[in-house]
């Protein structure tokens, strides 16, 4: 069985029965409405991950409330998710979730192997592309550096906004090639992307978006769109070689039907650009309010690199820098939120979790749950140094064999950028001020985040002010 859209936001075609979770023994909310289920409080809580603190916060680890008619059991402690077994997943819980929202079919469904295949391809897609265009991400690191630097000392620059294009041009080069080397291409793919995206984030979760008619066209028109962008790539690489190997090369190579290339191209398109985005302008931030982090990470990018460029070899070697990345992912909690549908029934920590309850990750609450993150408020790249820190990161799907190729990818491409920016720029926050957070499917500021140049500061050549509008 695949998840649906439906599963999500809106009432399953076949009720469960409140003696389903009766049954169960699990603690939660009744349904507040009857169509509904649990959405309006959902909404009065602002998203889905600040309603799962509340719920977790008043009613335990393990909690239970209803999307529309449908049961949902929600996991908030490690150790609960260890004991979460799905016979049946092959697929990531954050892809599982993406693939659903477009209503594109899960690869839950049919062949066991066919499903495996695909997702080797996929992420060795990701593999082969970061290796090919790792030349290509240097220059792209470059030329915002250069960008920053050739504008006047006191002028404020949008984080967000650079981030976002830095992203969105690192995706798009490296996942369908060169004619995204044209500005105007780019552009338009953004345009698209932000409007699939913005509705992906929010207006499925909240329910809103087949409420708004308006909205609900806007949203299908780009997605439309998209896929045509995707499909012309699609035509013009197929049988043909380049001097660069990209994601969607990798695709062609297998035995994919054209819709297979097209769904597996705008997930990792649609994902790789709001992670790696949100993972760049996150570390950006958080490097500014310590600068015991910022001298450090200075130190070690000076020592392993030198004055020369950073190379794919060197990157195994900047373990402060993955340090960084890593305690970026877990405070701004990047992915707060994943889905599985339980294929069987299943049992978690003495309760029965019946057969086809969707079951959701609350990897944000497991992020800042101080049993397994001492003082989890607090920006700690040093708490990696800790071999079960890094255990319990891997658990979450952020790190090791059971991260996501997005965030993969999101992680070489937010080291290079680091790499070329921490030698260069001294980064230094305004005082009073902080970055609010927005939760959706990946956290994003609330609010812009601005920058601009000061004096020379030792001993880096340049100081660099982040702030935030917020408040």
């Amino acid at each position: 069985m695949s998840l649906k859209p439906a599963d999500i936001a809106y009432p399953a075609s076949v009720s469960c029965l409140e003696a389903s979770r009766q049954a169960s023994g699990i603690p939660g909310l009744a349904p507040t409405d009857e169509k509904d289920g649990n959405l309006p409080d959902i909404i009065v809580s602002s998203s889905l991950h600040e309603f799962l603190v509340n719920l977790h916060e008043k009613y335990g680890p393990l909690v239970s409330f209803w999307f529309g008619r449908r049961l949902v059991v929600s996991l908030g402690s490690i150790d609960l998710l260890k004991q979460h077994v799905n016979p049946n997943r092959l697929l990531g819980p954050f892809e599982t979730m993406l693939k659903s929202l477009l209503r594109y079919q899960s690869s839950l469904n049919g062949d066991t192997g066919e499903s495996h295949m695909r997702r080797k391809l996929y992420e060795n897609g990701v593999t082969k592309s970061l290796q090919s265009n790792f030349a290509l991400i240097q220059k792209l690191s470059e030329e915002l550096l250069a960008k920053w630097l050739s504008l006047p000392e006191a002028q404020h620059v949008p984080l967000c906004q650079h981030m976002l294009g830095f992203a969105m041009k690192s995706v798009t080069q490296t996942a369908m090639g060169s004619s995204f080397e044209d500005d105007r291409e780019v552009i338009r793919f953004r345009r698209h992307h932000d409007a699939i995206w913005s509705e992906i984030g929010k207006g499925f979760l909240d329910g809103s978006l087949d409420k708004n008619m308006t909205r609900k066209k806007h949203y299908e028109d780009a997605l439309v769109e998209m896929e045509s962008i995707i499909r012309k790539v699609t035509k013009e690489r197929r049988g043909r070689s380049f001097n660069r190997h990209v994601f969607i090369d990798t695709l062609l190579q297998g035995s994919l039907s054209d819709q297979q290339i097209l769904e597996d191209t705008m997930i990792f398109s649609l994902a790789g650009c709001v992670i790696t985005a949100n993972l760049c302008t996150w570390a950006v931030y958080f490097l500014t309010t310590s600068e015991e982090v910022q001298q450090n990470l200075y130190k070690e990018m000076d020592y392993v690199l030198g004055k020369g460029p950073i190379t794919h070899e060197k990157i195994e070697q900047l373990r402060y820098c993955r340090q960084v990345l890593c305690e970026t992912v877990r405070t701004a909690k990047l992915t707060p939120i994943a889905a599985q549908l339980q294929e069987l029934e299943g049992r978690v920590d003495q309760h029965t979790i019946p057969k086809e309850t969707l079951v959701l990750y609350a990897l944000g609450v497991m992020l800042q749950d101080s049993s397994s993150w001492p003082s989890p408020y607090k920006f700690d790249p040093d708490r990696f140094n800790e071999e079960l820190a890094m255990k319990n990161l891997s658990l979450l799907g952020f790190s090791g064999s059971q991260e996501c190729p997005e965030l993969r990818f999101a992680y070489m491409v937010a080291t290079v950028l680091l790499s070329v920016l921490v030698r260069k720029l001294y980064l230094h926050p305004v005082k009073g001020q902080v970055m609010e957070a927005k939760y959706e499917l990946v956290t994003s500021p609330k609010e812009e985040a601005w920058i601009t140049f000061l004096a020379p500061f030792p001993p880096i050549s340049y100081v660099v002010v982040v702030a935030s509008n917020s408040v």
